[in-house]
C-alpha cells in the first residue's frame, strides 16, 4: 500500500458513481514529478480539464463496488485532517491524501494494472454545492421569504 497527495476531482468516496458500473473513484491532481512517476510505471495519466480551463495532470484512482467473484466491495475510509472518519463529499480541488494498492492482471484480453482506491484523508476541504433545494427550509407561519 501507498500514499500519494494531491487535489480531489469527482470524489466519489462514501457513495459510488453509479452513471456506468458502480464504482468509488477520484481523479487525483498530483504535480508533475508523481505524475511522471505514474506514467513511467505505466498507469495512465490525463490532462484534467474543467470548463475547458487546464487543472492539471491527475491519475485516476478507483475501487469497483462489484468483485468479479461476486462479492459486494467496501467503501473506501474517509478521514479528517486528524484522521477522525467523516461522512462529507469532497469538492472540487479539496487538498487530500490518498491510500491506494497496486494491482495487475492478466487474462485472455491482455494485461491489466490499476490502484485500488483503499482510503482518502481530507487535509483540506473544499466544501460541494449543495442540491438543489437543500438550502430551503419550511416556512411557518405564513412567513414570506
Amino acid at each position: 500500500m501507498a500514499v500519494v497527495s494531491g487535489k480531489a476531482y469527482w470524489a466519489s468516496v462514501t457513495s459510488p458513481n453509479t452513471t456506468f458500473e458502480p464504482v468509488y473513484t477520484v481523479d487525483l491532481v498530483v504535480d508533475d514529478k508523481t505524475a511522471d512517476d505514474f506514467q513511467a510505471r505505466g498507469y495512465k495519466v490525463k490532462e484534467l480539464t474543467i470548463n475547458e480551463e487546464p487543472v492539471g495532470r491527475a491519475i485516476t484512482i478507483k475501487r469497483k463496488v462489484n468483485g468479479a467473484d461476486g462479492r459486494t466491495r467496501q467503501a473506501p475510509k474517509l478521514f479528517d485532517k486528524d484522521k477522525v472518519p467523516m461522512d462529507e463529499v469532497v469538492g472540487n480541488g479539496s487538498e487530500v491524501k490518498v491510500q491506494y494498492a497496486e494491482w495487475e492482471t492478466s487474462n485472455k484480453y491482455g494485461d491489466f494494472k490499476g490502484l485500488d482506491f483503499q482510503a482518502m484523508q481530507v487535509i483540506d476541504l473544499v466544501s460541494y454545492r449543495s442540491g438543489d433545494g437543500d438550502e430551503l427550509g419550511s416556512v411557518e407561519g405564513g412567513e414570506e421569504f
